[in-house]
């Protein structure tokens, strides 16, 4: 069973499946091309109205071209994601390979990443999209919105007023967030 849910993007809808299809983290593909690692994305990416696609834990998330109506576009989106399901194939090849970092994390990062991922990547997969821990540099940390939220008209305020609000209180040394 597949069903969609609204986003705050209006050009954005997240379809939602019973199956885990990323079993850990987000991937977020702009064109056709970036998704050559994703038979997913690349199914998806099949329909010509198909502009961007996210796929996270259960849910993918498609922004359509702005001339396409979702009447016309929810049948065949959840005819490929359902044939993609069928498939048994992983949704990113290789995706099970965990990649392991030598790179020693500050405390400061680790207590940003741990609000993102305990508070606010929850709140925002609710909305069919993905904020991703870029750098923290001079009080600034800076983040990457994907899926529903890039682009998303309330994303400027979902970043100042949420994410920035929690962080600088939070964490000292956290002045300011952007997204990159």
């Amino acid at each position: 069973m597949i069903y969609t849910e609204i986003t705050p993007n209006p050009a954005t809808l997240k379809f939602v499946t019973q199956k885990i299809l990323l079993p850990k983290g987000s991937a977020d593909f702009v064109n056709v091309e970036a998704a050559t690692d994703s038979p997913l994305a690349q199914i998806v990416f099949g329909l010509a109205f198909v502009k961007s696609v996210f796929i996270s834990a259960n849910f993918v998330t498609v922004t359509k071209e702005a001339d396409t109506a979702w009447e016309t576009a929810i049948p065949p989106i959840k005819k490929a994601i359902a044939a993609f399901l069928e498939s048994g194939q992983p949704a990113i090849k290789g995706q099970d390979a965990e990649e392991e970092s030598d790179v020693e994390e500050d405390e400061t990062v680790k207590r940003i990443k741990q609000l993102l991922d305990d508070n606010i990547r929850p709140a925002v997969a609710m909305d069919g999209g993905d904020v991703i821990f870029d750098s923290f540099t001079d009080g600034v940390v800076r983040l990457k919105m994907q899926g529903a939220c890039s682009g998303c008209p309330s994303s400027t305020m979902t970043l100042k007023m949420g994410i920035e609000g929690l962080l600088t209180r939070m964490v000292p040394g956290v002045v300011s967030v952007e997204s990159i």
